[in-house]
This record gives structure tokens, sequence and C-alpha cells, in this order.
């Protein structure tokens, strides 16, 4: 299992939201790009990205700082926030990202997904990022009728690898992953999931490993202290 230190960027900065909500912001670090760097020199194998701004405008607002970001590490990044259009999907990984993962779009746009999936293949993900078990969409401010497992379903027969799985409720919160979703989640499919929300502990790394999760998408925990990379690192080595 992969554990991934989260980088959210809003206006420039590296933020943690409280629940998702814009309003309740943490301001981390005014230099991503030395955040991105401080991680890959504690052993981070990969790194998670979300464009905040991007989220919430629909648009890709930070696209400059990603790619110095990419140009200034060696371990593979992922991305989410924004991505669309399948322009802006294939601009990203141009400029070096391995993964684009896509949110909104699973429900506004199942046709992006699918010509995404075609042309990129296991470079794109999907974020299902659920409250109360409903998906939510642009920048988790609106929520749908469609549940995470359906949501699943529906994405993998459009040719999705791969997918994140976000608590919303449990997202910033230092209180624990939303166990049973991503058990129930991890039972209805064979791809590879990505856990999300709530991770506070080694002893949450555990669970989340003994559950079948493929990763797991660590923020505020790390730069708050509650867990060190390090020993989380440590604790899933063979």
């Amino acid at each position: 299992m992969e554990i991934i230190p989260a980088i959210d960027l809003r206006r420039g900065r590296c933020v943690r939201l409280y629940q998702g909500d814009y309003s309740q912001e943490t301001v981390f670090s005014g230099d991503p790009v030395g955040v991105a760097q401080h991680w890959q020199s504690l052993g981070a194998k990969r790194l998670h990205i979300v464009d905040l701004d991007g989220a919430a405008k629909g648009e890709l607002c930070h696209a400059a700082l990603v790619e110095e970001m990419v140009s200034t590490t060696e371990i593979p990044l992922q991305l989410g926030g924004g991505l669309r259009r399948l322009e802006i999907v294939e601009q990203v990984l141009q400029f070096g990202v391995c993964r684009a993962i896509l949110g909104t779009a699973a429900i506004e746009d199942v046709a992006l997904i699918e010509e995404a999936c075609n042309r990129f293949g296991e470079k794109v993900i999907v974020s299902i990022d659920a409250k109360g078990g409903y998906v939510a969409t642009r920048g988790w401010r609106e929520r749908t009728d469609v549940t995470a497992v359906e949501l699943v379903e529906r994405m993998a027969d459009l040719g999705v690898k791969r997918f994140v799985y976000t608590d919303i409720a449990r997202d910033g919160t230092l209180t624990e992953p939303n166990f049973d979703a991503i058990s129930d989640l991890v039972g209805k499919t064979t791809l590879p999931i990505i856990a999300a929300g709530g991770i506070s502990s080694v002893e949450h790394i555990k669970k989340l490993s003994q559950l079948g999760v493929e990763g797991a998408i660590v923020g505020r925990a790390l730069y708050a202290g509650d867990l060190d990379l390090g020993e989380a690192l440590r604790c899933i080595q063979p």
C-alpha cells in the first residue's frame, strides 16, 4: 500500500480545508514546491495534488505551479481539481503529471470520461467524493443522488481503472476514516481504491491496508504533526 501526502492548492498556497468547506481553511505553507520537496525527502513515493480553486471554478488555476512541482521533484504526482475538458487533461499529462483525477466530470460529462480513458488509459483516475454515501461535485459543494458504489460501477463500464474515495465528512477532521464505507466499496469492485479522509494515525494506516486499499492519501495529520510520514511508511513495509 502507498502512503500519499496531499498538497491542496488555493491562491498559490498549501492549505487544508475542514470537511471541504472553503470558509474553514488553514494555511500551512506559502511554498507548495518546497512542501513537495519536503515530502519527497522524507520518503514519499507519490504526491496527491488538488487545485482547490480549479475545483470550485471548473478550470485549472495552478498550471504553472504544478508544472514547477513536477520539474523539481523526482516522484510521480497525481492531480485533480478543475480537469473538466479533454485538452486540459492532455495538457497536465504532457507537462509530467502521472495521473489526472476527474471528479465532477464523472457525473456531468461521461463522454469526457470515456474519451479520456480511451486516450490515456490508466493515467485517468475518477475521484469518488461522498457525504452520507452520496457523491458531491463542484468542489464538494453540490450533492447528487448518486451513491459512491453506483458511480464506481458506472465508471468501470466506461473503462476507468482506478478510484480515489474520499469521505467528505471525515476530511480534515483528524477523526478516522469511514472504514465501513471503504470496506463496502472495496468489496464491490476488483479495481484499485485509494482512500482519503480522516486518516490520522498509524493504526488507521494498518487497518486500511488490511481492508485492501491500494493507497492512503494523508493531509492534515501530516501537517499538524499527528502522523509522522517516516513512521507511517515503516509500518507498511513487509
